[in-house]
């Protein structure tokens, strides 16, 4: 029979309240050695919480402000840092305890340990309570103050319509390019940004630069110096000048620019606007891309714009071959429409747009034959080789006449109006500009692809909107 001793583990008596007790190096029970060692002195247990109620961003010190949602890990990692003491001990977990939204209190659970004795770790748990208190940040506090802005981009057009400032809108809507501004006014010839950084006037600069042809000058105006420290404070303008050349514009090319672009043709109409000038040759369908450096160093303007179109009537078209991209080359039969059944004058036309008119339709151009133009270089032009009509898009007069109804729309800036009151005319003019740009989205759709469209909340329409007589579906916004 095997001895088979038994181990009895040896006790001793706490040495201050005589609890029998394992061996350790201070001879104390646990609850004695809580009593006697706190190891959460020095963190405190209650702080506060700097929160800005208009942006809903708290205060990181010293300066930052973060945007950080209740029970977030942003906003647990910014309770610990509050904690000064927290360094000294070892944390073993963190979370928080649930408070009502409106009591304006957070509450965190902190598990540390520490060594209080020779191989001897105490864990603890407690609370921490943070008050939120409401403080303005900088950014808000330009906001509300007037005269607070540190640079300005002044964007400008020297035209007498806003459709290219509208167009503008929708993209810098669509790529979010205003976020960082503090204020949006609109004036006469364009729009006025302002912005509290100067970094943040330099994005927009250079955004406006690589959508539209432009040119940008910068100015800075002293507002105060310390000699002491050697600093200053300036006030940034940016001025940002659009080409006066529009989409469908009739345009007539100097010389030299026309021989530097393939020998094109000087007489033109500009077709697409992009951050060059493309333009096109309506009697041969040959095109060339205006840079902006090239416009800046030999400027021209436009002949006649959209509002000197005039409506004619289709008789006959004619093909002859050339095709580039969607534009076919065809000789065309026009009447005017004010004229068409009153007398027997007609005019032949060689178009670009041969591959979507058919007899029968209505089309805008422009009338070279009744024409008066004040430019030098249109008058040194052969005028037995000109047509007396050029043809630029198609137009549709019977969904006019219907008046229906759009079931989309776009979003706007918020924007603050000049403090000059508007002329009544002027209020039509832009009404007449925004219906007219409604149009064009409707009619061209290469053109919508770059504008975010939007379902009407009270459409009849379940999931389709109307755009150009076709149904694109709400989620496709083009």
């Amino acid at each position: 029979m095997e001895y088979s001793p038994v181990v009895v583990e040896q006790k001793i008596l706490c040495c201050q309240c005589g609890t029998a007790i394992t061996p350790n190096p201070s001879n104390m029970c646990i609850n004695c050695i809580r009593n006697e060692v706190d190891i959460s002195e020095g963190i405190p247990k209650q702080a506060t919480l700097h929160f800005c109620r208009n942006c809903e961003r708290y205060l990181q010190p010293p300066t930052i402000w973060i945007n950080a949602l209740l029970e977030s890990r942003e906003l647990l990692g910014l309770c610990l840092k509050k904690l000064k003491g927290l360094n000294k001990v070892r944390l073993i977990d963190a979370g928080f305890i649930w408070t009502e939204p409106h009591s304006r209190r957070i509450k965190v659970k902190l598990t540390i340990q520490k060594e209080v004795f020779a191989s001897t770790i105490l864990q603890q748990v407690f609370e921490v309570e943070y008050i939120v208190s409401y403080q303005q940040c900088n950014d808000c506090a330009r906001v509300m103050a007037q005269n607070t802005w540190q640079a300005l981009v002044q964007v400008r057009q020297k035209v007498n319509h806003k459709r290219t400032f509208l167009y503008l809108e929708q993209l810098i809507l669509k790529h979010n390019a205003h976020k960082d501004t503090i204020n949006i006014k609109e004036v006469k010839d364009g729009i006025d940004f302002f912005y509290a950084q100067k970094s943040h006037a330099l994005k927009m600069v250079e955004f406006l630069t690589n959508i539209t042809p432009s040119r940008s000058k910068t100015s800075e105006q002293l507002i105060s110096t310390d000699i002491h420290s050697n600093t200053s404070n300036y006030k940034f303008t940016f001025s940002v000048e659009i080409v006066p050349i529009c989409k469908d514009d009739l345009v007539c090319l100097p010389l030299k620019v026309a021989r530097s672009l393939g020998n094109i043709s000087p007489l033109v109409i500009c077709y697409r606007i992009g951050n060059s000038i493309h333009v096109m040759d309506p009697n041969t369908l040959a095109v060339s891309e205006v840079q902006t450096a090239l416009f800046w160093r030999m400027p021209f303007t436009s002949l006649a714009t959209s509002k000197d179109l005039v409506e004619y009537y289709v008789l006959d078209v004619e093909p002859l071959g050339p095709v580039r991209d969607k534009f076919v080359l065809a000789d065309i039969q026009v009447a005017r429409s004010t004229d068409f059944g009153k007398n027997n004058v007609t005019s032949f036309a060689r178009s670009h747009l041969g591959g979507i008119l058919n007899p029968g339709d209505t089309v805008l151009g422009y009338d070279l034959s009744s024409s008066n133009f004040n430019d030098k270089v249109y008058d040194a032009l052969n005028r037995d080789q000109l047509p007396d009509v050029i043809l630029v898009k198609k137009s549709y007069p019977n969904r006019r006449k219907k008046k229906k109804s759009r079931n989309w729309k776009l979003k706007s800036l918020n924007k603050e109006e000049d403090e000059m009151k508007q002329k009544k005319n002027d209020a039509e003019k832009i009404e007449q500009d925004y219906e007219m740009f409604l149009r064009d989205l409707e009619e061209d759709p290469e053109f919508r692809q770059s504008v975010n469209l939007y379902k009407m909340p009270n459409s009849k329409e379940n999931n389709e909107m109307d755009v150009d007589g076709k149904e694109i579906s709400q989620g496709d916004k083009t």
